[in-house]
């Protein structure tokens, strides 16, 4: 197998230099960028399995960059947000970030959210080649592709997890820790809210502008529910 090719973007160099030497230790190949803008020259350049994107970035800061990216690319994206700003993180995460590391961190933390991160949105990991059908939503795991009333739905690699998931077990309530452990690959904590706005994400996505799609029920003790078709407003 080859190294799983990462771009670390943060403008403190010695910051870069010593998570690229701690990553290359691991099947890591890493290249660096200090700004947004030249993040995003790279990504039009080159493909990444993973982005390590800061929040605090010269020219553009990683908010502007992870929108720019997310217009054309769902490649899985882990924020570096500033310890204490729970505001950083739940912006990454509606914007469309796959996890988020509150700085400073331990290398071996970003390591292991690395590898959860590539596990969940890798190809095929659970069912290759199987469509998963609930209503009008055709939602493919092998390659990440979900289509609404014949429309494609982009979502993040965390975002199908999450709805494959729910529409395996169309009908049944999945818990909050059971979602965090099962899709984000950790123990679900107190002040945690990923997993909520992933799930609020997805409702945006799976309704058209007339409220017509895919409802996700919040199932007060019990979890979240997907039930199918949401007839909307006429």
């Amino acid at each position: 197998m080859g190294r799983t090719s990462i771009l670390l973007v943060d403008d403190d160099r010695e910051l870069d230099l010593m998570l690229t030497e701690y990553l290359s230790a691991e099947p890591f190949s890493i290249v660096t960028a200090m700004d947004g803008t030249e993040a995003l020259d790279l990504l039009t350049k080159e493909n990444f399995d993973l982005v390590i994107l800061d929040v605090m970035l010269p020219s553009l800061n990683g908010f502007d960059v992870l929108r720019r990216l997310r217009q054309a690319l769902s490649v899985p994206v882990i924020m570096l947000t500033a310890r204490g700003e729970d505001i950083d993180r739940i912006l990454g995460l509606e914007l469309g970030a796959d996890d988020y590391l509150p700085k400073p961190f331990n290398p071996k933390e970003l390591v292991a959210r690395i590898h959860a991160v590539l596990r969940r949105t890798a190809r095929g990991m659970e069912y290759p080649n199987q469509t998963v059908t609930v209503g009008s939503l055709h939602l493919s795991a092998a390659t990440l592709e979900a289509t609404l009333d014949g429309r494609t739905v982009r979502l993040t690699g965390t975002e199908v997890r999450i709805l494959e998931v729910l529409a395996r077990g169309v009908g049944q309530a999945q818990s909050r820790a059971f979602l965090t452990e099962r899709i984000l690959g950790r123990t679900l904590s107190a002040y945690d809210r990923s997993i909520d706005t992933h799930i609020s994400n997805l409702r945006r996505k799976l309704v058209d502008a007339h409220g017509r799609g895919i409802e996700i029920r919040n199932i007060r003790g019990a979890g979240y529910l997907l039930t199918g078709n949401r007839e909307g407003q006429t």
